[in-house]
């Protein structure tokens, strides 16, 4: 049988599937809440048999989004529309998680659609305001942007404390898996790497300094989110910047973060400004996952450019991570997951689509058989006719 089709079990969250559909932000909320759009999106992963689904990056505080379009878990009236996706989620034996974020010095923005940049006059004027954005040092991440206040002790205290309310809603929308964003450049990337960190204090400096807060986060995070229930952290492995965050830096903290008892490393790179060194290609950052896997002996999931099923089958076949997350590929294909199945041979010899929704399975076999017998004639004469 495929590995990539093996259940897992994190304490003691079953998972039907070694796949991910990692949070990808849908700029499409409204003061946090979600929607209809966000039922259908979520919904269609589901149906599409994924084994773990994240919630994109949901701010833990106003101040904490990305833009006006984020959804948000700040007050209760946004618990009520996640539960209702969680509950379709779980209809259709898909693990439900949420993915619990700041965005830092990458705040009050616009949406990647109308620029990404600093908000404009434009969005001003239809009600859009900027907010005071927050980060470890007072450095803009673009001359344009604004200039991040350098945040003081009772700052982060707030920011931990808006993780700890956060989470304790997630529960109550009935969240299996929680996942602290700590990637792409966001608030707790940011304290990681020396690029946006210039601190001379205690929260600055050395690894040890720079992993200080984010480390006071997911302790915080860990000591709220329930024993049985498994905790991941999005990592940016690299910053992929000359002086940046390295893969050595994130063995070393990733090393730390199971101290804390988190379960899964979520491996991504890159977030912050500078000349690049990343250059994206399929499975680029699998060897990221594979690294922190056996160096700081820890759960990984393997991101970026995983497209193909025999591929994201050898990574777990290789050992180079326990998980597969796709994102923009199962916005192309919404049932990769149960495709996959079929292209690895996992399928029911008499019924090939005994793996979907039921209301589906039916339909589709027929439509097998059908296509089947006309297919044993030649297509162009069949198609003539």
């Amino acid at each position: 049988m495929p590995k990539l089709f093996d259940k897992i079990k994190l304490r003691d969250v079953e998972i039907r599937n070694r796949t991910i559909v990692s949070p990808m932000c849908m700029y499409s909320a409204t003061d946090g809440i979600l929607n209809d759009f966000h039922l259908v999106h979520i919904g269609k992963f589901a149906l599409g048999g994924a084994g773990l689904i994240f919630i994109e990056a949901t701010g833990v505080s106003p101040e904490g989004r990305i833009t006006h379009g984020d959804s948000g878990l700040w007050n209760d009236d946004q618990i009520e529309p996640l539960k209702r996706i969680v509950d379709f989620m779980k209809a259709h034996n898909t693990t439900p998680g949420i993915q619990l974020a700041h965005a830092g010095r990458k705040a009050s923005t616009q949406r990647p659609w109308e620029g990404g940049g600093a908000l404009t006059e434009k969005e001003i004027a239809i009600g859009e305001k900027p907010w005071a954005t927050v980060g470890p040092s007072a450095i803009a991440f673009d001359p344009s942007w604004v200039v991040p206040k350098a945040m003081d002790e009772r700052d982060m205290e707030k920011v931990k404390n808006d993780f700890v309310a956060a989470a304790k809603r997630a529960l109550k929308a009935g969240f299996e898996v929680v996942e602290m964003h700590n990637a792409h450049g966001y608030l707790l990337q940011s304290f990681l790497s020396p690029i946006a960190n210039r601190r001379e204090d205690n929260f600055g400096g050395s690894l040890d300094n720079r992993m200080r807060f984010p480390l006071e986060v997911a302790q915080a995070l860990r000591d709220t989110w329930p024993a049985d229930k498994p905790m991941f952290v999005r990592v940016s492995s690299i910053d992929g910047v000359e002086g940046g965050f390295s893969i050595e830096d994130a063995i070393a903290y990733a090393k730390e973060l199971k101290k804390i008892g988190v379960d899964v490393i979520d491996c991504s790179s890159g977030g912050q400004p500078g000349k690049t060194t990343i250059h994206p290609d399929f499975g680029y950052q699998v060897p990221y996952a594979k690294a922190i896997r056996e160096q700081a002996d820890i759960k990984t999931a393997a991101v970026g450019l995983i497209v193909e099923a025999h591929q994201a089958q050898k990574i777990i076949e290789d050992g180079e991570a326990d998980f597969v997350a796709l994102a923009r590929e199962a916005l192309n294909e919404p049932f990769w997951f149960l495709h996959a199945q079929q292209e690895l041979g996992q399928v029911d010899e008499k019924n090939s689509y005994s793996d979907w929704p039921q209301q589906y399975s039916f339909w589709l076999d027929k439509r097998k058989h059908t296509l089947d017998r006309l297919n044993s004639k030649p297509k162009v004469e069949a198609l003539q006719k």
